[in-house]
């Protein structure tokens, strides 16, 4: 089994181990003792905490069994019939809670960010300036309720989810799970007990380190650089997109940038490169859970490549589809097609096992020169990744839920891995714990350092979302969401 060298790119020290992975036939003792031998210098802290489980006891009955009536019970008066509403009579109306009281002091301070929150990336007219400032002219009372509730929570909306309609959202299908966890009536009674609304404002917004990198170079760039500003505020409104919790230990692909990063804690500890989807097969944005490992993966084939590609193969040259490791069934439209493993197979040994309607994954590529190519949009919708073996043993160890200090389980872990890999057959090893995995889309971002970097927009997807901007404001709850047609994998 050849497990292919790692390469210097961004890899943590406690990686150096895997450069004798070069040699296609290692011994098995000496594959296990480089885990031995090699401690992760960010890892061995990660999951010293457990979770405690707590059994739930039934309630107990607590109601008096049956008495028996020994004498009659009087009987009492008959009391008048009681009036019942017409037929014609409707039930009264769900009448809204009126606003909360606005203080003047608070108003005022809600105007102020308003009228500055063009460095937020947002529009100033959206957020009704000048009817803020008559309701705040008027005075205290209902109308000055109703107009700072109404601006608040439209600014707090956009703040937390973003202003773009979905229509303008191409193919991103994370669900977004911040209106749950960061409710806006929270906020909203939070800013005015604290008098603080900046804060409660600045308390829905992401947290990411490459939002905040985004901000603040928003905060200096001048009015004149149009097309900067545009490319700052549209991958500001994408991070309000993703939830604010991507998971204390989670994988990040940023597909313009064609590379895939292994986040715990806060700190990046690797980063891969990976090829994606082809402009006519392009790669979603979406988010699963690594579920586990798949070694010598079958590659079940979309029937968009069966149409396209697969089928007219086997129609002209059955004997040289058979050679390239497919396998089908049917004919014409009900035409099925696997590849089986092998060192030739599009999913190369291995692939991370995280289910998604879209059957997108990362795995493991026979073809390994692509990597040195920069763009690099080849493949078929999913993301095939460089030094995959690397990144399979990184991820079973953070989940592995034991103390990757202790020398026994760490050999332990790579024992099972390696011996999957060895036996030729199709396996899967599973994770105790899963692992989120988010596929964003980012044209500026700081690849994982301090400084931004721009990419190509490879899919053309920042266009309708600056479109968006220059388009009127649209309620959330007035646009119907869109579904983008599925991908091949």
């Amino acid at each position: 089994m050849f497990l292919p060298q790692m390469s210097g790119l961004a890899r943590p020290s406690g990686f150096r181990a895997f450069v004798g992975l070069q040699r296609p036939h290692v011994a098995k003792g000496k594959l296990k003792m480089f885990f031995v031998r090699n401690a992760f210098v960010l890892i061995p802290a990660l999951l010293m905490a457990g979770t405690a489980a707590f059994a739930q006891q039934a309630p107990k009955n607590i109601l008096p069994p049956a008495v028996t009536q020994t004498t009659p019970t009087p009987v009492p008066s008959p009391l008048p019939a009681p009036v019942l509403p017409s037929p014609e009579a409707a039930a009264p109306a769900e009448v809204a809670a009126p606003a909360p009281a606005w203080p003047l002091a608070d108003a005022g301070k809600l105007l102020g960010i308003v009228r500055a929150v063009a460095k937020r990336g947002l529009i100033v007219a959206d957020y009704e300036p000048d009817a803020l400032q008559a309701a705040i002219a008027g005075g205290e009372g209902v109308a000055l309720n109703d107009a700072a509730t109404r601006i608040f929570t439209r600014l707090a909306t956009d703040l937390r989810d973003g202003r773009t309609p979905r229509a303008a959202r191409v193919q991103w299908l994370i669900v977004d799970s911040d209106a749950v966890t960061l409710p806006i009536d929270v906020a909203l009674t939070k800013a005015l007990a604290s008098h603080d609304i900046d804060g409660a404002l600045t308390a829905l917004e992401p947290k990411h380190p490459d939002y905040v990198a985004l901000k603040a170079e928003l905060a200096k760039t001048p009015a004149s650089d149009a097309a900067k500003i545009g490319l700052l505020r549209v991958n500001l409104e994408r991070w309000r997109w993703m939830p604010q919790m991507l998971g204390e230990k989670h994988v990040l692909a940023n597909v313009p940038e064609y590379m895939v990063r292994v986040n715990t804690f806060g700190r990046n500890i690797a980063a891969y490169r990976v090829i994606v989807g082809k402009k006519d097969t392009a790669t979603p944005q979406l988010s699963a859970k690594a579920v586990g490992i798949v070694v010598h993966p079958p590659w079940i084939l979309p029937q968009s490549i069966i149409r396209q590609e697969v089928g007219p193969l086997i129609a002209r040259n059955p004997a040289l589809a058979r050679a390239r490791g497919y396998v089908w069934t049917g004919s014409g439209k009900t035409l099925s097609v696997i590849q089986k493993p092998g060192p030739t197979a599009a999913l190369g040994q291995l692939k991370i096992d995280m289910p998604n309607g879209e059957a997108i994954f990362l795995h493991d590529t026979p073809n390994k020169t692509l990597f040195a190519n920069n763009p690099r949009a080849y493949s078929h919708g999913c993301l095939r990744t460089d030094r995959a073996y690397e990144l399979g043993i990184l991820l079973s160890l953070i989940q592995s839920g034991e103390r990757l200090d202790d020398v026994t389980v760490r050999e332990q872990i790579a024992d099972d891995l390696v011996t999957l890999i060895r036996a030729g057959k199709t396996e899967k090893y599973p994770f105790k714990e899963s692992i989120p995995v988010h596929i964003g889309y980012f044209t500026m971002a700081t690849a994982g350092g301090k400084a931004l970097q721009s990419f190509p927009d490879l899919y053309g997807r920042d266009a309708p979302v600056l479109a968006a901007f220059a388009r009127p404001r649209v309620e959330p709850a007035a646009v119907a969401p869109v579904v983008a047609p599925a991908p091949v994998g």
